[in-house]
């Protein structure tokens, strides 16, 4: 027999009792409001910005955020991987291993984002070179990054306590750390871009100054409040790297694909100039806030399915998985609907002229609806990540950043300019949703249909060796 986490029997877990659709609306909502939050201020920064009246700003924001969506991917990557394995643990009973597993998560991702940061920083100015910045946007993209760029390990031990609160089913202090972190921005940007009068630089300064406060209240959510933070020795963070790499690197292969992508796009906007590039900036903002929704659904479902699937529920997968869809549905038709009717009060509050302007009307009318398959795609990636198929989430993103952006941006680009280049961008988008959705609802079936598997992660240590509880690690094989 294995040894109890406590004398009494442990509560069921969050997730694995009550209605699906409830938990992914809730998880969802609350995730969408620090999401939005942090993506809102993101886009006033941007508004700050574009008020100086210089158009290199803008475009050097552009071409900062997408060398920056490289490293906080990879954060994004380890938080599914620590939102997985804590959800798993929980799910089991064992609050012991999900401490032990969320402290090991703090101190790899912000290791691994340190390590990340140096290895980036003395090649800056040539990486946003090859994304297209050319002259004073080069440099002043240069600036921004050399001042953002070693504020990564915060940023990554940040987002690792929402994933662990989020993996715990406390949607609500998860939403917080976002949400702090953003009202934050929203108090620094003004005063340093323009109290202090030290424009980019002051935009730059508020961005490390909201991810500190966004550490301090991740910290204080997973240690103080959960206790779902202890932290390790060597030989313990020797042991939970096995399993966290295991679900951690293909996550973060997986998210690697979008930046790659939005790189391609970004190197073939540039060729029509700053204009294009300042209104695919713009996009690139508005994208996160129109549909800050369907990227909190991805890291709603995450949870709710491992703790599922921790507990042997196969039963309410497939429930969970149709109702996240439905979710993703209504939720795509409202925004995109808004967007179009709203289009032109967009551009006119980014002071968008010119080619700028034509780009943002054309993706609210047009390429926005694609997020309908976008988010099909979310969620389908968040089932493989938690579900042990981490493999197949990594392919369909990057058939979607390759075959599924490559070509449709060229060949739009070359027939219908800087507009074609939207719309090819959003096309892939359609074939990957959808052939990502097809093959996840297989896997969910077959995985509903079996009888309960051995472990889904490589087997732990026996428990006489496994420093993790002192021999109630032993929990873990059931």
């Amino acid at each position: 027999m294995t040894e109890p986490d406590s004398p009494a029997t442990p509560a069921p877990a969050k997730f694995t009792t009550g209605s699906t659709l409830r938990h992914v609306v809730v998880m969802t909502a609350t995730g969408s409001i620090g999401l939005i939050a942090i993506f809102l201020v993101d886009a006033l920064n941007l508004f700050y910005i574009s008020l100086l009246g210089v158009k290199e700003l803008a475009a050097a924001i552009g071409f900062s955020a997408t060398l920056m969506f490289f490293t906080v991917s990879v954060g994004i990557g380890f938080t599914i991987a620590t939102s997985a394995l804590v959800s798993r643990a929980l799910g089991r009973g064992n609050r012991t291993d999900a401490a032990a597993m969320g402290g090991a998560a703090v101190v790899i991702m912000a290791l691994t984002l340190a390590v990340l940061s140096a290895i980036v920083w003395p090649f800056l100015n040539p990486l946003l070179a090859m994304l297209g910045a050319t002259g004073e946007t080069l440099d002043l993209a240069t600036r921004f990054m050399q001042i953002v760029l070693p504020s990564s390990p915060l940023v990554a031990v940040g987002m690792c306590t929402t994933g662990i609160m989020r993996g715990a089913g406390d949607a609500r202090r998860s939403m917080y750390v976002t949400l702090a972190s953003g009202l934050a921005a929203a108090v620094f940007d003004p005063i340093l871009i323009f109290g202090f009068g030290l424009g980019l630089d002051g935009a730059a300064i508020s961005t490390v100054l909201a991810r500190l406060v966004m550490v301090a209240v991740g910290l204080h959510g997973a240690m103080v409040v959960h206790g779902l933070v202890a932290w390790p020795d060597w030989t313990r963070l020797r042991i939970a790297a096995r399993p966290f790499f295991v679900i951690g690197l293909p996550a973060v292969a997986t998210q690697l694909a979008t930046p790659v992508g939005n790189a391609y796009v970004t190197a073939e906007i540039a060729r029509f100039g700053d204009d294009a590039v300042a209104g695919w900036a713009i996009i690139g903002r508005l994208v996160p806030v129109a549909f800050g929704a369907i990227f909190a659904l991805s890291g709603a479902v995450g949870p709710i399915l491992g703790q599922n699937y921790g507990a042997r529920r196969y039963d309410r997968l497939m429930s969970v998985m149709r109702d996240s869809l439905l979710v993703t549905l209504v939720y795509v038709i409202g925004a995109w609907a808004l967007l179009a009717v709203f289009r032109h009060g967009v551009a006119d509050l980014f002071g968008a002229t010119a080619a700028a302007r034509d780009l943002i009307e054309f993706f609210c009318l047009f390429a926005a609806g694609s997020f309908l398959f976008n988010g099909a795609l979310f969620v389908a990636n968040a089932a493989f990540n938690n579900l042990g198929y981490p493999g197949y989430s990594t392919i369909f993103n990057w058939g979607r950043a390759t075959l599924g952006t490559i070509p449709f941006v060229w060949a739009g680009a070359h027939f219908y300019g800087a507009a074609g280049v939207i719309g090819g961008w959003a096309l892939g988008s359609v074939m990957f949703g959808t052939a990502a959705l097809v093959w996840c609802f297989r896997i969910v079936r077959d995985v509903a249909d079996r009888a309960p598997p051995g472990p889904p992660l490589p087997a732990p240590p026996p428990a006489s060796h496994s420093p993790f509880s002192t021999g109630k690690a032993s929990t873990m094989l059931e």
